[in-house]
């Protein structure tokens, strides 16, 4: 059987990364899961996140890295909307990525905007702080070596799905 595609889409909040996802489901010719940090730390008691918020966090990353290498290892393509981050708990964040990927087919894609159009889409959006893009660049991993990047502030959500699309699957061609 063959392996499941894996889109790991990086980028702080704010950045479009959702939107994106949810684009590029619409605009592939096969069926993407798309699931976030978001989505696993949901699946944690705020009692234990309050008591150790990067601990049970970076547990929970991990956890969902190795869900989408299983549906990865089943045929399944995946999107995951994420923050390839460099805390004490998850350093080193990207080579535990490339790790656990090792054998699956695997595409980093950072997508960007300017930090100022995140803030103002944090405010816009009413449930993130304002700074939050800000802090979370901050402990952004660094020397990624990405597949491809988009610009939000440049293209719209289905321009980018469309480079996207275009990109990934002209490259494997």
């Amino acid at each position: 059987m063959p392996k499941g595609m894996v889109l790991y889409l990086n980028g702080v909040t704010s950045t479009g990364k959702t939107t994106l996802a949810k684009a590029i489901q619409e605009k592939a010719n096969v069926n993407f899961y798309t699931f976030s940090h978001d989505t696993f730390q949901q699946m944690i008691s705020p009692k234990f996140l309050s008591e150790n918020y990067w601990k049970y966090l970076s547990e929970a990353i991990v956890q969902a890295y190795h869900t989408a290498k299983l549906m990865s290892d089943n045929g399944i393509n995946v999107i995951y909307d994420g923050m390839i981050l460099d805390t004490d708990e998850l350093k080193p964040h990207y080579q535990k990525i490339i790790s656990i990927f090792n054998d699956s087919p695997l595409r980093l894609i950072e997508v960007s905007c300017p930090l100022e159009i995140c803030k103002q889409r944090n405010t816009e959006r009413g449930d993130r702080w304002e700074n939050q893009s800000y802090e979370q660049s901050k402990i952004m991993a660094k020397g990624i070596s990405y597949d491809m990047s988009v610009d939000t502030s440049v293209h719209s959500p289905e321009e980018s799905a469309e480079i996207v699309v275009r990109n990934i699957f002209n490259s494997n061609a």
